[in-house]
C-alpha cells in the first residue's frame, strides 16, 4: 500500500507541476480567482489536485499588493449568502428535518472552507496554507474585513492541527542540522546567538528540549519547550543559562523548569499547541524521573513595563509613576539604594498587575499569564531581577515568573479560571497585591 501510495502521489505532483508551469509566468489575482471557480466545480480528483497546486503556486508568486486583491475576492466572492442562510433557517425551523438541517449546515458555511479544503489536498498544501494565513495576518490592520477570512483559516486550521494529529519529538544535538538551526531561528523567548549557545541547551545531561510535529510538515516544528532539570525552582534565567553552572544528574533532579516555549509558525497564530506539550513533557518526564516532583515555568512578563507606564503616567506620586521615575533616571542599577528603592515598589506593583490588572474581557493583561493559568498553573511566585538582559529590562523591568504545574490540580484549576476567571496564585503572591492595594488606597 505504501508503494502504492508513492506512485498515485508522484502522479498528481508531476500534474501538478505540468499545470504550475503552464501559467508560470500569468499568475494574477483574476486568474487566481478563475482557478478557484475551476477548483470548486472540479469533479476529478487528480485534477483538483493539480489546480490547486497551481493556485498555491500562483499566490506565491504574487506582489503584496496582488495578495490583497487575491483575499478581497475570497471575502467578498466566496462569502455567505444572507438571503440563503435565512431561507434556511426557516425551513429548518419549521420542518426540523434532517434534509433541512443539511441544507442549513451547508448554507452557514462559507464557500471559503471547502475551497481551503480543496486547496489542502495540494502536495504541500497544509504548510501552504499555513503560509498563506501568514500573509493575511499581515494585513489584517488595514483591512479589517478580512477578518471573516481568517475566521475561515482558524476554525479549519484547529481541526487539522487537532492534538490527536501531533507528534511529540525530542531534539537534542544529535538531530538533524536543518532541525538545530530552525531551533536556533524561532528562538522566541531567550535569543540562542550561537551553534554553542544551542549545544549547552540541548547537549547537557540536565538539559531536554521537545517540539510537536504534524504529519502534514514533518519538517517544520509547530513549537518547542526547553526543559532544565535542577533540584531547586530558579528565580533568574541568568542561572538556569549560566555556562560554568553545575550539572545535574538526571536521577537527583527534583525541579523540571520550562523556561522556554516558542511558537514556530506564525500562520498558526491563536491555534494553541503549547498547553498540549507541557502537559506531555510533564508527564513523560514524571515517568521516566520518578524523583521529579515539581514542575514549573520561569516565564517573562512581556506587557508589565507597558503597564506600569500606563499607571503611572497621570501621577508620579503613586507608586507606579515613582518606579517610572526611578527606571527612567537610569541609575539604579549602579546604585545599591536606589536600586532597593525599586524592588520595593516593583514587586507589589506586579503582584497587583498580575492579580488585579484584566482586560476587557475580564482576563489577565499579561499573555503569558493567560496562556500558562488557562493551562490550569498557579501562579507561584515573582522574582526580581530574573532577566537582566536588554529585552527582559526593557519590557518588565527584569521581572520573572514561575507558575506552578501542579499533576495532580491541573484540571480543576483550568476549570475554575475557564468558567469564572479566577487566578491560582501562591500566598506570596496575594500578599504582594494586598501591599500594593494597601499602599494605593493612602
Amino acid at each position: 500500500m505504501p508503494a502504492l501510495n508513492d506512485i498515485l502521489n508522484s502522479v498528481l505532483e508531476g500534474g501538478a507541476r505540468l499545470m504550475d508551469w503552464r501559467g508560470s509566468d500569468r499568475a494574477t489575482p483574476g486568474s487566481l480567482a478563475a482557478l478557484c471557480a475551476d477548483l470548486l466545480s472540479s469533479k476529478g480528483e487528480a485534477t483538483g489536485v493539480a489546480i490547486a497546486a497551481r493556485i498555491l503556486a500562483g499566490y506565491d508568486r504574487l506582489s503584496v499588493e496582488d495578495r490583497a486583491n487575491f483575499f478581497r475576492t475570497l471575502a467578498e466572492d466566496y462569502d455567505l449568502d444572507p438571503k440563503a442562510v435565512c431561507e434556511a433557517a426557516d425551513r429548518y425551523a419549521a420542518e426540523r428535518t434532517p434534509a433541512a438541517l443539511e441544507d442549513l449546515t451547508v448554507a452557514a458555511e462559507p464557500r471559503r472552507q471547502e475551497l481551503f479544503r480543496r486547496l489542502n489536498l495540494a502536495p504541500g498544501g497544509t504548510g501552504r496554507l499555513v503560509r498563506m494565513r501568514e500573509g493575511l495576518l499581515k494585513l489584517l490592520r488595514e483591512e479589517p474585513g478580512f477578518a471573516r477570512i481568517d475566521g475561515d483559516f482558524r476554525h479549519l486550521l484547529a481541526s487539522w492541527f487537532n492534538r490527536g494529529f501531533l507528534v511529540m519529538r525530542p531534539v537534542d544535538w544529535t538531530s538533524p542540522a536543518a532541525l538545530l538551526e530552525k531551533i536556533i531561528a524561532y528562538e522566541a523567548v531567550h535569543e540562542i546567538d550561537s551553534w554553542d549557545e544551542l549545544r549547552r541547551r540541548v547537549e547537557p545531561r540536565d538539559r531536554r528540549c521537545f517540539a510537536f510535529f504534524h504529519p502534514s510538515m514533518p519538517d517544520e516544528p509547530l513549537v518547542f519547550v526547553e526543559v532544565a532539570l535542577t533540584r531547586a525552582v530558579p528565580g533568574s534565567i541568568q542561572t538556569v543559562l549560566a555556562p560554568e553552572r553545575e550539572q545535574v544528574a538526571p536521577d537527583q533532579a527534583t525541579t523540571a523548569v520550562f523556561y522556554s516555549i516558542s511558537n514556530c509558525q506564525t500562520g498558526l497564530r491563536g491555534v494553541s499547541f503549547g498547553a498540549f506539550l507541557i502537559k506531555q513533557v510533564a508527564e513523560d518526564l514524571a515517568r521516566d524521573l520518578p524523583k521529579l516532583e515539581t514542575f514549573v515555568t520561569l516565564s517573562p512578563a512581556p506587557a508589565f513595563s507597558r503597564w506600569l507606564t500606563a499607571e503611572g503616567k497621570h501621577d508620579p506620586d503613586c507608586p507606579a509613576g515613582r518606579a517610572i521615575g526611578l527606571i527612567e533616571a537610569d541609575a539604579w542599577r549602579a546604585d545599591p539604594k536606589r536600586e532597593a528603592e525599586l524592588k520595593a515598589l516593583v514587586l507589589p506593583l506586579a503582584g497587583q498587575y498580575f492579580l488585579d490588572a484584566r482586560r476587557g474581557d475580564g482576563r489577565p493583561v499579561d499573555p503569558v499569564a493567560r496562556f500558562h493559568l488557562g493551562n490550569g498553573a498557579e501562579l507561584l511566585d515573582i522574582h526580581w531581577q530574573g532577566d537582566t538582559s536588554e529585552k527582559g529590562l526593557a519590557q518588565s523591568v527584569g521581572i520573572m515568573v514561575n507558575y506552578l504545574y501542579d499533576l495532580d490540580h491541573i484540571e480543576e484549576r483550568h476549570e475554575a479560571y475557564a468558567t469564572e476567571g479566577k487566578v491560582a496564585a501562591a500566598r506570596k503572591v496575594r500578599n504582594l497585591a494586598a501591599a500594593a492595594r494597601k499602599e494605593g488606597a493612602r
